[in-house]
């Protein structure tokens, strides 16, 4: 299931959830429009994992968790500290990146 984050709380979102996959995006940025339903679909895929979406211009605090530089960016955060991260807009590094990076 994936969701998109509506306050800058992602903080708080990955302290309560083990296993948690970011989109950082934003409004102006073409790759994440593209990358986003790619991830939408993959978030269906993958159990025991939450899926999120994060505005990176509108939540500088939830970007700041994984040092965002690019986008789009994914991030894979375990037990409230990230373990992995890719930026790529391209789909089979996405789903790369989840297989090695989620407990399916």
């Amino acid at each position: 299931m994936l969701q998109e984050l509506e306050n800058d709380n992602l903080s708080q979102v990955i302290s309560e959830n083990e296993n948690v996959i970011v989109q950082y995006s934003a409004g102006w940025c073409g790759n994440c429009r593209i990358m986003k339903p790619k991830f939408k679909k993959f978030s269906g895929e993958y159990n025991n994992t939450k899926f999120y979406i994060v505005d990176a211009e509108k939540y500088p605090e939830s970007r700041k968790l994984a040092n965002v530089s690019n986008l789009p960016t994914f991030a894979a955060f375990k037990n409230g500290e990230v373990i992995n991260q890719v930026q790529t807009n391209k789909t089979e590094v996405l789903k790369s990146f989840l297989d090695e990076t989620t407990n399916n």
